[in-house]
Protein backbone atom coordinates (compact mmCIF):
# COMPACT_ATOMS: atom_id res chain seq x y z
CA UNK A 1 0.00 0.00 0.00
CA UNK A 2 1.91 3.05 -1.12
CA UNK A 3 1.62 6.81 0.39
CA UNK A 4 3.77 9.32 0.14
CA UNK A 5 5.33 10.60 3.30
CA UNK A 6 2.88 13.62 3.46
CA UNK A 7 0.30 10.95 3.09
CA UNK A 8 1.37 9.10 5.93
CA UNK A 9 2.10 12.10 8.02
CA UNK A 10 -1.89 12.90 7.82
CA UNK A 11 -2.97 9.41 9.19
CA UNK A 12 -0.53 9.35 11.91
CA UNK A 13 -1.50 12.95 12.91
CA UNK A 14 -5.06 11.64 12.96
CA UNK A 15 -3.97 8.56 15.15
CA UNK A 16 -1.94 10.84 17.28
CA UNK A 17 -5.51 13.01 17.73
CA UNK A 18 -8.05 10.44 18.45
CA UNK A 19 -5.28 8.31 21.42
CA UNK A 20 -5.15 12.21 22.80
CA UNK A 21 -8.92 12.64 22.29
CA UNK A 22 -9.45 9.23 24.20
CA UNK A 23 -7.19 10.34 27.17
CA UNK A 24 -8.95 12.86 27.61
CA UNK A 25 -11.95 11.75 27.82
CA UNK A 26 -10.68 9.21 30.14
CA UNK A 27 -9.62 11.74 32.79
CA UNK A 28 -13.32 13.92 32.35
CA UNK A 29 -14.70 10.71 33.51
CA UNK A 30 -12.03 10.11 36.69
CA UNK A 31 -12.53 13.83 37.77
CA UNK A 32 -16.53 13.02 37.16
CA UNK A 33 -16.10 9.89 39.25
CA UNK A 34 -14.21 11.81 41.65
CA UNK A 35 -16.38 14.63 42.71
CA UNK A 36 -19.88 11.98 42.61
CA UNK A 37 -18.78 9.13 44.13
CA UNK A 38 -18.45 9.29 47.98
CA UNK A 39 -15.12 7.04 48.40
CA UNK A 40 -13.55 6.92 45.32
CA UNK A 41 -11.20 10.07 45.31
CA UNK A 42 -10.16 8.51 48.84
CA UNK A 43 -9.32 5.21 47.74
CA UNK A 44 -7.77 6.42 44.48
CA UNK A 45 -5.04 8.89 46.80
CA UNK A 46 -4.56 5.54 49.50
CA UNK A 47 -3.71 3.59 45.83
CA UNK A 48 -0.92 6.85 44.96
CA UNK A 49 0.63 7.10 48.75
CA UNK A 50 0.91 3.07 49.39
CA UNK A 51 2.78 2.80 45.72
CA UNK A 52 5.26 5.57 46.71
CA UNK A 53 5.74 4.04 49.92
CA UNK A 54 6.40 0.35 48.83
CA UNK A 55 8.24 2.16 45.94
CA UNK A 56 10.79 3.96 48.66
CA UNK A 57 10.32 0.40 50.43
CA UNK A 58 11.58 -1.29 47.45
CA UNK A 59 14.62 1.02 47.17
CA UNK A 60 16.05 0.25 50.02
CA UNK A 61 15.90 -3.39 50.28
CA UNK A 62 13.02 -4.80 51.14
CA UNK A 63 11.87 -7.77 48.92
CA UNK A 64 8.45 -8.18 49.77
CA UNK A 65 7.45 -4.55 49.54
CA UNK A 66 6.17 -4.54 45.31
CA UNK A 67 4.57 -8.23 46.23
CA UNK A 68 2.76 -6.59 49.00
CA UNK A 69 1.89 -3.74 46.77
CA UNK A 70 0.18 -5.99 44.36
CA UNK A 71 -2.14 -7.36 46.89
CA UNK A 72 -2.80 -3.89 48.40
CA UNK A 73 -3.60 -2.62 45.06
CA UNK A 74 -5.55 -5.71 44.06
CA UNK A 75 -7.69 -4.90 46.82
CA UNK A 76 -8.57 -1.29 46.66
CA UNK A 77 -8.74 -1.79 43.01
CA UNK A 78 -11.56 -4.39 43.76
CA UNK A 79 -13.53 -1.57 45.91
CA UNK A 80 -12.83 1.39 43.30
CA UNK A 81 -14.85 -1.61 40.98
CA UNK A 82 -17.84 -1.93 43.44
CA UNK A 83 -18.43 1.86 44.39
CA UNK A 84 -18.51 1.97 40.23
CA UNK A 85 -20.91 -1.31 40.46
CA UNK A 86 -23.04 0.51 43.29
CA UNK A 87 -23.66 3.93 41.38
CA UNK A 88 -24.73 2.67 38.56
CA UNK A 89 -21.46 2.88 36.35
CA UNK A 90 -20.49 -0.19 34.21
CA UNK A 91 -17.26 -1.70 35.85
CA UNK A 92 -14.98 -0.10 32.23
CA UNK A 93 -16.52 2.94 32.62
CA UNK A 94 -13.00 4.56 33.31
CA UNK A 95 -11.04 2.47 30.70
CA UNK A 96 -10.32 4.96 27.18
CA UNK A 97 -12.69 4.26 24.74
CA UNK A 98 -10.56 4.13 21.95
CA UNK A 99 -12.23 3.98 18.01
CA UNK A 100 -10.07 0.80 17.66
CA UNK A 101 -9.71 -1.09 20.41
CA UNK A 102 -7.11 -3.21 19.03
CA UNK A 103 -4.42 -1.27 18.80
CA UNK A 104 -5.94 1.84 21.16
CA UNK A 105 -5.93 4.15 18.08
CA UNK A 106 -2.07 4.19 17.86
CA UNK A 107 -2.66 2.39 14.44
CA UNK A 108 0.03 -0.13 14.57
CA UNK A 109 0.06 -3.92 16.51
CA UNK A 110 3.72 -4.16 17.30
CA UNK A 111 5.45 -3.54 14.58
CA UNK A 112 2.27 -4.29 12.18
CA UNK A 113 -0.11 -1.89 10.79
CA UNK A 114 -3.86 -2.68 12.31
CA UNK A 115 -6.46 -3.16 9.92
CA UNK A 116 -7.69 0.25 11.19
CA UNK A 117 -4.70 1.39 9.31
CA UNK A 118 -5.17 -0.17 6.57
CA UNK A 119 -8.45 0.53 5.76
CA UNK A 120 -7.44 4.49 6.30
CA UNK A 121 -4.94 3.84 3.51
CA UNK A 122 -8.16 2.47 1.29
CA UNK A 123 -9.85 5.84 2.18
CA UNK A 124 -7.06 8.32 1.46
CA UNK A 125 -5.81 6.56 -1.81
CA UNK A 126 -9.44 6.61 -2.44
CA UNK A 127 -9.93 10.23 -2.03
CA UNK A 128 -6.77 11.21 -3.43
CA UNK A 129 -7.29 9.41 -6.24
CA UNK A 130 -9.26 11.96 -8.15
CA UNK A 131 -11.74 9.78 -9.14
CA UNK A 132 -14.45 10.79 -6.64
CA UNK A 133 -18.14 9.67 -7.30
CA UNK A 134 -17.40 8.84 -10.88
CA UNK A 135 -16.43 4.95 -9.18
CA UNK A 136 -19.83 4.85 -8.14
CA UNK A 137 -21.03 1.43 -8.19
CA UNK A 138 -18.76 0.79 -11.32
CA UNK A 139 -17.52 -3.19 -11.56
CA UNK A 140 -16.47 -5.58 -14.39
CA UNK A 141 -19.60 -7.36 -13.45
CA UNK A 142 -21.72 -4.37 -14.58
CA UNK A 143 -20.26 -4.43 -18.89
CA UNK A 144 -22.22 -6.11 -20.48
CA UNK A 145 -22.14 -7.65 -23.77
CA UNK A 146 -25.61 -6.66 -24.56
CA UNK A 147 -24.92 -3.29 -26.25
CA UNK A 148 -22.37 -5.01 -28.86
CA UNK A 149 -22.58 -6.66 -32.05
CA UNK A 150 -20.45 -8.34 -34.70
CA UNK A 151 -17.10 -7.12 -34.63
CA UNK A 152 -17.47 -4.71 -31.83
CA UNK A 153 -18.69 -7.58 -29.76
CA UNK A 154 -15.29 -9.17 -30.59
CA UNK A 155 -13.17 -5.86 -29.46
CA UNK A 156 -15.23 -5.82 -26.75
CA UNK A 157 -14.87 -8.92 -25.19
CA UNK A 158 -11.03 -8.47 -25.79
CA UNK A 159 -10.80 -5.37 -24.08
CA UNK A 160 -12.69 -6.45 -21.07
CA UNK A 161 -10.27 -9.51 -20.66
CA UNK A 162 -6.99 -7.33 -21.03
CA UNK A 163 -8.56 -5.14 -18.48
CA UNK A 164 -9.13 -7.54 -15.80
CA UNK A 165 -6.10 -9.42 -16.64
CA UNK A 166 -4.60 -6.21 -15.88
CA UNK A 167 -5.79 -5.88 -13.12
CA UNK A 168 -5.45 -10.03 -11.78
CA UNK A 169 -1.63 -9.91 -12.65
CA UNK A 170 -1.31 -6.16 -11.81
CA UNK A 171 1.36 -7.36 -9.24
CA UNK A 172 3.49 -9.79 -11.01
CA UNK A 173 2.84 -8.77 -14.93
CA UNK A 174 4.23 -4.99 -15.53
CA UNK A 175 2.05 -3.58 -18.66
CA UNK A 176 0.37 -0.43 -19.30
CA UNK A 177 -2.86 -0.30 -21.19
CA UNK A 178 -4.07 1.91 -24.56
CA UNK A 179 -7.59 1.64 -24.63
CA UNK A 180 -8.97 3.33 -27.83
CA UNK A 181 -12.12 3.82 -30.33
CA UNK A 182 -14.75 5.32 -31.11
CA UNK A 183 -16.92 7.74 -28.78
CA UNK A 184 -19.47 6.56 -25.99
CA UNK A 185 -18.31 2.91 -26.35
CA UNK A 186 -17.18 2.76 -22.69
CA UNK A 187 -13.50 3.15 -22.53
CA UNK A 188 -13.99 5.54 -19.43
CA UNK A 189 -16.30 3.06 -17.76
CA UNK A 190 -13.53 0.12 -18.68
CA UNK A 191 -10.77 2.63 -17.06
CA UNK A 192 -12.98 3.02 -13.94
CA UNK A 193 -13.33 -0.48 -13.47
CA UNK A 194 -10.04 -0.74 -13.09
CA UNK A 195 -9.53 1.96 -11.24
CA UNK A 196 -12.27 0.33 -8.36
CA UNK A 197 -10.40 -3.00 -8.60
CA UNK A 198 -6.80 -1.84 -7.76
CA UNK A 199 -7.91 0.90 -5.15
CA UNK A 200 -10.44 -2.04 -3.50
CA UNK A 201 -6.55 -3.81 -2.96
CA UNK A 202 -4.82 -0.80 -1.52
CA UNK A 203 -3.12 0.40 -4.64
CA UNK A 204 -2.61 3.84 -5.17
CA UNK A 205 -4.49 5.32 -8.24
CA UNK A 206 -4.65 8.43 -9.33
CA UNK A 207 -7.04 9.67 -12.17
CA UNK A 208 -6.70 12.51 -14.50
CA UNK A 209 -9.33 13.94 -17.09
CA UNK A 210 -6.38 14.66 -20.20
CA UNK A 211 -7.15 18.45 -19.73
CA UNK A 212 -5.93 18.74 -15.86
CA UNK A 213 -3.24 16.66 -16.34
CA UNK A 214 -1.55 18.93 -18.23
CA UNK A 215 -2.73 21.91 -16.40
CA UNK A 216 -1.08 20.22 -13.41
CA UNK A 217 2.01 19.42 -15.14
CA UNK A 218 2.26 23.30 -16.14
CA UNK A 219 1.30 24.20 -12.64
CA UNK A 220 4.20 22.14 -11.42
CA UNK A 221 6.60 23.46 -14.16
CA UNK A 222 6.09 27.35 -14.15
CA UNK A 223 4.61 28.10 -10.41
CA UNK A 224 7.20 28.12 -7.81
CA UNK A 225 4.78 27.86 -5.37
CA UNK A 226 3.03 24.61 -6.29
CA UNK A 227 3.19 22.15 -3.99
CA UNK A 228 5.21 18.78 -5.32
CA UNK A 229 2.76 16.05 -4.00
CA UNK A 230 1.01 16.07 -6.93
CA UNK A 231 4.08 15.63 -9.15
CA UNK A 232 5.58 13.34 -6.86
CA UNK A 233 2.43 10.98 -6.78
CA UNK A 234 1.90 11.70 -10.97
CA UNK A 235 5.21 10.07 -11.40
CA UNK A 236 4.90 7.28 -8.54
CA UNK A 237 1.60 6.40 -8.01
CA UNK A 238 1.52 2.56 -8.65
CA UNK A 239 -1.15 3.14 -11.19
CA UNK A 240 -2.25 6.39 -13.39
CA UNK A 241 -4.92 6.83 -15.52
CA UNK A 242 -5.36 9.16 -17.69
CA UNK A 243 -8.83 9.84 -19.44
CA UNK A 244 -10.02 11.53 -22.52
CA UNK A 245 -6.41 11.79 -24.17
CA UNK A 246 -6.54 14.23 -27.09
CA UNK A 247 -9.35 16.69 -25.78
CA UNK A 248 -6.70 18.99 -23.93
CA UNK A 249 -5.43 22.08 -26.09
CA UNK A 250 -2.66 20.80 -27.72
CA UNK A 251 0.73 23.01 -28.02
CA UNK A 252 4.51 22.15 -27.51
CA UNK A 253 4.67 22.22 -24.04
CA UNK A 254 2.26 19.32 -23.72
CA UNK A 255 3.22 17.05 -26.01
CA UNK A 256 7.04 17.31 -24.47
CA UNK A 257 5.53 16.88 -20.92
CA UNK A 258 3.38 14.18 -22.28
CA UNK A 259 6.52 12.35 -24.22
CA UNK A 260 8.73 12.82 -20.74
CA UNK A 261 5.60 11.44 -18.41
CA UNK A 262 5.42 8.42 -20.80
CA UNK A 263 9.19 8.42 -20.57
CA UNK A 264 9.66 8.82 -16.76
CA UNK A 265 6.70 6.19 -15.95
CA UNK A 266 7.61 3.54 -18.49
CA UNK A 267 11.36 3.37 -17.12
CA UNK A 268 10.09 3.37 -13.23
CA UNK A 269 8.02 0.54 -14.21
CA UNK A 270 4.64 2.63 -13.48
CA UNK A 271 1.82 1.22 -14.57
CA UNK A 272 -0.19 3.59 -16.98
CA UNK A 273 -4.31 3.35 -18.32
CA UNK A 274 -4.94 6.15 -21.33
CA UNK A 275 -8.31 6.22 -22.82
CA UNK A 276 -8.28 8.22 -26.04
CA UNK A 277 -10.84 9.04 -28.99
CA UNK A 278 -8.08 9.06 -31.05
CA UNK A 279 -7.60 6.84 -33.59
CA UNK A 280 -3.88 5.38 -34.08
CA UNK A 281 -2.84 7.92 -37.13
CA UNK A 282 -3.96 10.91 -35.36
CA UNK A 283 -2.38 9.77 -32.01
CA UNK A 284 0.65 9.15 -34.06
CA UNK A 285 0.34 12.72 -36.00
CA UNK A 286 -0.79 14.83 -32.92
CA UNK A 287 2.15 13.53 -30.12
CA UNK A 288 5.30 12.91 -32.50
CA UNK A 289 6.53 9.50 -33.50
CA UNK A 290 8.89 9.23 -30.75
CA UNK A 291 5.79 9.25 -28.47
CA UNK A 292 4.01 7.19 -30.44
CA UNK A 293 7.21 4.58 -30.36
CA UNK A 294 7.24 4.60 -26.51
CA UNK A 295 2.98 3.85 -26.79
CA UNK A 296 3.45 0.71 -29.24
CA UNK A 297 6.54 -0.14 -27.76
CA UNK A 298 5.26 -0.63 -24.06
CA UNK A 299 1.31 -0.59 -24.05
CA UNK A 300 -1.49 -3.37 -24.68
CA UNK A 301 -3.89 -2.29 -27.37
CA UNK A 302 -8.06 -2.32 -26.75
CA UNK A 303 -9.62 -1.09 -29.49
CA UNK A 304 -12.98 -1.05 -28.46
CA UNK A 305 -15.98 0.17 -30.82
CA UNK A 306 -20.00 0.11 -31.48
CA UNK A 307 -22.54 2.94 -31.21
CA UNK A 308 -22.88 5.22 -27.97
CA UNK A 309 -24.26 3.49 -24.77
CA UNK A 310 -24.28 5.94 -22.91
CA UNK A 311 -27.77 6.60 -22.76
CA UNK A 312 -28.60 2.75 -22.86
CA UNK A 313 -26.64 2.70 -19.50
CA UNK A 314 -27.75 5.30 -17.91
CA UNK A 315 -23.86 6.86 -17.00
CA UNK A 316 -22.63 9.78 -17.23
CA UNK A 317 -19.28 8.71 -18.61
CA UNK A 318 -17.56 10.72 -21.31
CA UNK A 319 -16.38 8.12 -23.72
Amino acid sequence: MSLTNTQYEQIMREYDEMHRLALLERERRLEYIKNNVPGYRELSSQISSLTLEHTKRSLSGDKAALSQLKNIISELSAKKTALLLDNGYPEDYLEPTFNCPDCNDTGYIGSKKCHCFRQKILSLLYDRSNIGKMLGNVSFDMLSEVYYKGNDLINFKDAKQKAMDFVYNFDTDYQNLLIYGTVGVGKSLLSSCIAKELLKRGKSVIYFSSASLFDELSKGTFDRGYGKDTLDNIYNCELLILDDLGTEMTNSFVVSSFFSLLNERLLRRKPIVISTNLSLETLRDKYTDRTFSRITGGFTFCNMTGPDIRKSMGLLYGN
